[in-house]
């Protein structure tokens, strides 16, 4: 069965709440045997709905669906089973499912989050206009998944969410192919796209932009007791911006994260090119990393407090972390066998391993980088950030690779330059604390190899 949302009496005025139709339209295709409801050109406005088996929500050319702000129009996600729903926050959610089957969201339309009319700018940060804006109380998630088998999001543009824009929980069989995200740089807590105690998921051809995390994975409590590992995850061919990660593993790691493999991306003037915490006593193991390019540099945080929490991350290609939160003892958790080869990257910081001695990180292999140091923005060097832990922001010299704890370290076949005078980088290629089984050995390289 196919059919139209205006045959609902959905108005393309964008003002007038086109939930109940909408969701009219959902429930009387899924009773039916499934099949295609139509989002035609025009722009609506509405509230929570909630899709459902065997449902394709398919986006027309010039079709805009709008998120309320209204409270009174958007609904909390769910709550299903120990532990509660995938939620997690007062916002709730604009659209999504919940133990369903075969659903598919397509077409070249747009979903609009209205993040523009949530996010404000006080100037916190002397000027650079570069910090995380203000937000609203109010925010719901633009899109929430909760254990879905067959999950398809295809094509269309997710513009201006004012929370997560994408947040996958406990889904299965997953392809999101060739979305846009186009979310405010500033904009915090609007990631891209997180799949979260999720298995079997393919992320290829996308353009993300966001003030948070391009592509976050995470292991939440309630979905890793739900659910089971996070695992089996493709990400590919895609171009990603974020004031913070451009791809994150972690920091919420309550059970496993395994077999992930990132390639062939484009890192775009991130705070970190690829993120990897332990936090909460989970496992991460088997990430593969290789032909990234791009740039990452440091953005003004709250300049009130010079080198204070705002965007995680200094300018580091690589960060993998494995320090308790703050205030918590006992081991944060396990990494081991990460592999990276062919990363090519303008940095501004340091390739960053840090464990502990009661969680030590084990098993990294690094071949074929090309790195180059260079002062890009508006902010000094000279820190390490790690962010959330008792550890913090601290001042430190920036030498190209920083191990501590590390059981297992191979680095291979790789070149490193320094650009500018006075920087707080180049000093050392080389700062090994801790560390066992290690044989990292940088090729330094003046700037014509990156000019010829």
């Amino acid at each position: 069965m196919n059919t139209t949302i205006t045959a609902y009496g959905a108005l393309p005025d964008g003002k007038t709440n086109a939930a109940a139709a909408i969701q009219s339209a959902v429930d009387e295709v899924s009773a039916a045997g499934g099949g295609r409801v139509t989002v035609p050109a025009g722009r609506y406005l509405s509230g929570s709905v909630l899709l459902k088996d065997n449902i394709e929500l398919y986006l027309e050319p010039g079709a805009v669906l709008i998120s309320s702000l209204d409270p009174s129009m958007i609904k909390p996600f769910p709550h299903t089973g120990e532990g509660g729903g995938p939620d997690g926050w007062q916002g709730g959610f604009f659209l999504g499912a919940v133990h369903a089957k075969h659903v598919k969201l397509a077409g070249q339309g747009t979903l609009y989050g209205q993040g523009d009319r949530v996010f404000s700018d006080p100037g916190l940060d002397g000027g650079f206009a570069e910090c995380p804006k203000q937000c609203a109380d109010f925010r719901p998630r633009l899109l929430l998944f909760e254990d879905v088998e067959d999950l398809t999001v295809q094509d269309v543009t997710m513009q201006d969410s004012a929370f997560w824009t994408l947040h996958m929980a406990g889904c299965r069989h997953v392809q999101i192919q060739r979305v846009r995200v186009e979310n405010d740089d500033r904009g915090a807590n609007n990631d891209g796209i997180d799949p979260d105690s999720c298995s079997d998921v393919l992320i290829e051809g996308c353009m993300v932009s966001a003030g948070d995390d391009a592509i976050v994975i995470k292991s939440t409590e309630a979905m890793a007791k739900r659910y089971g590992p996070c695992e089996n995850i493709v990400i590919r061919g895609c171009i990603l911006h974020s004031r913070d990660s451009a791809l994150k593993i972690g920091t919420e790691t309550f059970g496993v994260i395994r077999n992930v493999i990132l390639s062939d991306c484009v890192v775009k003037d991130c705070s970190r090119g690829i993120g990897i915490w332990v936090r909460d006593g989970g496992t991460v193991e088997g990430i593969t990393i290789h032909h990234i390019s791009g740039a990452v540099r440091r953005y003004a945080d709250m300049y009130r407090l010079p080198g204070s929490p705002g965007w995680w991350g200094k300018g580091e290609p690589l960060f993998v972390s494995a320090t308790p939160r703050k205030g918590k003892t006992g081991s944060a958790g396990t990494i081991r066998r990460i592999f990276a080869d062919h990363i090519d990257l303008t940095v501004e910081s340091s390739l960053f391993l840090g464990g502990e001695k009661d969680s030590p990180i084990r098993n990294v292999k690094l071949s074929d980088l090309h790195i180059r140091f260079m002062h890009q923005g508006t902010q000094p060097g000279g820190f390490f950030d790690e962010q959330p832990s008792s550890r913090g922001v601290y001042a430190h010299a920036i030498p190209a690779i920083y191990a501590r704890c590390v059981k297992g370290l191979i680095l291979r076949d790789s070149e490193v330059s320094f650009e500018g005078q006075g920087e707080v980088f180049g000093e050392m290629l080389t700062e090994l604390e801790d560390c066992t089984e290690t044989d990292a050995v940088w090729r330094k390289e003046s700037e014509e190899v990156w000019q010829n």
